[in-house]
């Protein structure tokens, strides 16, 4: 191994670390007194039930891990947007778990825990997945309420999908293990069936002290919705259960005896580990995000038996497209090349730029995937397109409106994980977070922005500069490398993929060990959704 290598084994394992440190973090939620708490009340937390519930607890993927990371520190902080998102399986079904986490803020809704629960319904709703909802939550956390409570993706939207997804045929089982009140009571009620904990659950429109407040009427909280009262007085809630345990083996119950699904018939055989060992991913991604690797390494190390039947290998080479199985399946793979290479006209590309002639490749490929039934896997690590005069008289833009465009229509899932650089257009056209990717994560090495930290911070620190000269106010040179500093270091920080996933851009962060995992698991839950939607790209500019 070389030294290169080696340094950035090196640095790459120092990334998992911290990664795997902050998420030891973030699943203490709102810390270690605060599950005692939650046991000497006789309950279990969000995560324990989840363990519970699922066949494997190693087997789970979670979803938006590190939504809220680093928010609302004027109040706390919301670790995991107190709620605890994934797909697992429970009694052999593949679901979705929706968790809220008492341990933060009563499991109170902040503006971040309403995105992260409609990602949830969505993940749900596309792969036509049975979802769980494990309720125990104080409601909408009051002070921020005009950011949860009114606009259409808000906390309302919940519950209009509650309506959709029964309409789908998509299965909702809900358990009230703590509070539920107000708006929130209609999630659980909405659902196929409703099970309550006696003595901990309770769900009402309406607390004591608001009942009291409001017509003047002296009741306590167990009376006016505790179990008893809400399975045997008014029907509102199915049964009730003594403990958190015995319910939740009721909803194993439930699933166990669940009828067989249409399959969208995705081809799987047997899966078969690479021949090249994944942990040599390490050593070859560079930490200097400038530097160049060959991507087909890192494919080699992803792919089942690291075969990959490469298309058009000598044609708009810094896209690399080609088909391959992950876990058994069969997946089309478009990844970004970040070799510098030179094309048969004598061009020289840099590597993780979009020429006209890759952008038409990746257009044609993209096509062949959806007329073959085979999903997509986006590898990102991308500079944006081409600029300048040769680009742009070449037709950069319509080239690249002809990827973005047959990948936006595609009818086949896709799937995204973000290995190194994201950055402006070509975001979009690797299937970023706003065309729609049933998955979508990163490694510890992306970064997510519209431009490099570089780039951007040279052209704020030029907008800076003309705007206090417009204003009669000259800055020495000294002043001058300080703001830049400043405002490089300020957008390196949002470039962080940890930024990104605080606010649900990507899915979560992982260890690129877990990569055949994350896609495994998205294509599995995928299966469940038959494609019913014929692929049509539209007016194509050609």
């Amino acid at each position: 191994m070389d030294i290169d290598f080696n340094k950035n084994d090196d640095q790459m394992r120092q990334l998992i670390f911290q990664l795997n440190t902050r998420l030891k973090k973030v699943k203490l939620g709102g810390g270690e007194k605060k599950i005692e708490s939650q046991h000497k009340k006789g309950k279990l937390t969000a995560r324990e039930r989840i363990d519970y519930l699922i066949d494997n607890p190693e087997d789970f993927l979670e979803v938006g891990a590190f939504a809220g990371d680093g928010m609302y520190s004027d109040v706390g902080g919301c670790p995991s947007g107190g709620v605890v998102t994934g797909i697992g399986t429970v009694s052999g079904r593949k679901c979705m778990i929706v968790a809220n986490d008492a341990t933060v803020k009563a499991g109170a809704w902040f503006p971040i825990t309403a995105k992260k629960n409609l990602r949830a319904q969505e993940i749900a709703m596309e792969n036509r997945l049975p979802i769980i909802y494990l309720v125990d939550s104080a409601g909408v956390f009051l002070p921020m309420q005009d950011e949860i409570f009114p606009d259409k993706e808000h906390f309302g939207r919940q519950f209009r999908n509650n309506a959709k997804m029964s309409s789908m045929g998509i299965i909702q089982v809900a358990a009230i293990m703590g509070s539920c009140v107000a708006g929130g009571a209609y999630l659980p009620i909405m659902s196929d069936e409703a099970a309550i904990v006696d003595k901990t659950g309770s769900i009402f429109l309406a607390g004591s002290y608001l009942v009291k407040a409001a017509i003047g009427e002296d009741i306590d909280n167990e009376t006016l919705g505790g179990a008893t009262t809400q399975s045997e007085i008014s029907g509102v809630t199915d049964n009730k259960f003594p403990d958190d345990q015995s319910c939740l083996d009721y909803i194993k119950s439930i699933f166990d005896k669940i009828g067989s699904f249409e399959k969208a018939g995705f081809d799987r055989k047997e899966p078969l580990a690479p021949k090249k060992d994944a942990k040599e991913i390490y050593g070859i991604m560079p930490q200097d995000r400038v530097k160049p690797y060959d991507v087909r390494d890192i494919i080699a190390r992803i792919a089942d038996n690291s075969e990959f039947e490469e298309y058009k290998e000598k044609y708009g080479q810094t896209i690399v497209c080609g088909y391959a199985r992950i876990d058994g399946w069969a997946v089309g793979i478009v990844a970004n090349q970040r070799v510098v290479v030179k094309s048969k006209k004598g061009e020289m590309q840099m590597g993780g730029v979009i020429y006209s002639d890759s952008a038409d490749k990746s257009a044609r490929f993209i096509m062949n995937c959806n007329q073959r039934k085979i999903p997509l896997v986006f590898l990102q690590d991308v500079s944006g397109f081409m600029v300048g005069s040769r680009a742009e008289h070449g037709g950069i833009i319509k080239d690249g409106a002809k990827m973005v465009n047959a990948m936006a229509n595609s009818v086949v899932p896709k799937f995204t994980i973000i290995t190194g650089n994201s950055f402006g257009a070509g975001n979009y056209a690797m299937c970023g977070k706003a065309y729609d990717p049933r998955l979508i994560y990163a490694w510890p090495t992306a970064q997510i922005a519209v431009m490099s930290g570089a780039s951007a911070a040279k052209t704020l620190l030029q907008i800076k500069v003309s705007t206090l000269k417009a204003q009669g106010k000259e800055i020495s040179p000294e002043e001058e490398k300080s703001l830049l500093e400043d405002i490089k270091a300020k957008y390196d920080e949002q470039m962080s993929p940890y930024y990104a996933a605080s606010r649900l851009w990507v899915d979560g962060i992982i260890d690129p060990q877990e990569t055949r995992k994350v896609i495994s698991k998205g294509i599995e839950a995928a299966n469940h959704a038959p494609i019913k939607e014929s692929f049509n790209v539209g007016v194509i500019q050609t």
